[in-house]
């Protein structure tokens, strides 16, 4: 339904002082914690390739051992299609008196649209601890099976709101981190992703150069070692405001496949006169390597 002049009645007045809109754009928070690729098919496919076990010692004159790897489980990217519009009436747009109402309203569709990429973003972290992935568990998981045999685990077994403390015990599985042969892996915890309740304590934990809370005398070991570069990464969209996350370099982990940038489009419908505004996009999030994150859902 176009929008007509009967919505906008004070934008036909000439006495008003002034128009607002909350159309301050927030910055992207999406962008700092996915990896965005080019996409050219209806979904993505990423598939788990395993290699080799530890080399057996031989002994002299014996045969060589042989070795296998093969194909485990693949984790799909469906594209989804974003898309909103607007018609604004011929006859709002001429009597409007103050800032266009085109140009506004297109303002807010830009919005609108990213707003939408930054819950699709955000859902994969609260869907971390519920939603299944490829391998058949969620993508924090104390039991994600091995191509080789057993299981390894990306999520604290005991559930703990975030703290200096807590923090450590999830940094120590970063490094406990183990392949697919049950091999151990360099994988480096690089960024500490946060809901908005926990931002204040997260970056006191990343700056202070002695323990966090205590009159110790201790260091800040995380600060010590360098093991973040940067403050936390705060998403504001996070469901579950306990939840904490830490991203890692693993390959193949959070991304962003863009199959088609977003296009903004407009015309004057020629029947009715009527402004058209519309905008469309296409894209998918994921995570195919769930050693790409470590953490807990909070207490």
């Amino acid at each position: 339904m176009p929008m007509n002049r009967a919505q906008f009645p004070k934008s036909l007045s000439s006495d008003l002082n002034a128009v607002w809109m909350m159309d301050k754009d927030m910055p992207p928070e999406w962008s700092q914690v996915f990896e965005t690729k080019t996409s050219r098919r209806a979904f993505e496919e990423q598939v788990l390739r395993v290699g080799f076990g530890a080399a057996p010692i031989k002994k002299e004159g014996a045969a060589f051992d042989e070795d296998s790897g093969g194909e485990g489980w693949t984790q799909r990217y469906i594209n989804i299609t974003v898309a909103l519009m607007f018609v604004l009436t011929q006859e709002a747009a001429e009597d409007n008196l103050y800032e266009s109402l085109g140009p506004q309203y297109v303002k807010e569709l830009r919005r609108a649209m990213k707003e939408t990429k930054e819950i699709m973003g955000a859902n994969i972290f609260n869907g971390a601890f519920t939603v299944n992935q490829g391998d058949g568990v969620p993508l924090l998981s104390t039991a994600h099976p091995l191509w080789g045999g057993g299981t390894a685990s990306n999520k604290l077994a005991t559930p703990a709101d975030f703290a200096e403390s807590s923090l450590e015990d999830a940094l120590i599985m970063v490094r406990n981190a183990v392949n697919d042969r049950g091999l151990p892996t360099p994988v480096n915890a690089t960024k500490l992703v946060v809901g908005n309740s926990n931002i204040f304590q997260a970056v006191r934990v990343l700056r202070s150069v002695q323990r966090v809370g205590t009159s110790n005398n201790d260091i800040n070991a995380i600060k010590a070692l360098g093991i973040f570069g940067n403050d936390p990464v705060t998403l504001t969209r996070l469901t579950d405001t306990d939840a904490w996350f830490t991203e890692t370099d693993a390959p193949m982990g959070l991304q962003m496949f863009q199959r088609i940038k977003l296009e903004p489009d407009d015309w004057q419908d020629e029947k009715t006169g009527n402004f058209c505004y519309r905008a469309r996009e296409r894209y998918s999030f994921g995570c195919t390597n769930w050693r790409a994150l470590f953490g807990s859902e909070g207490a």
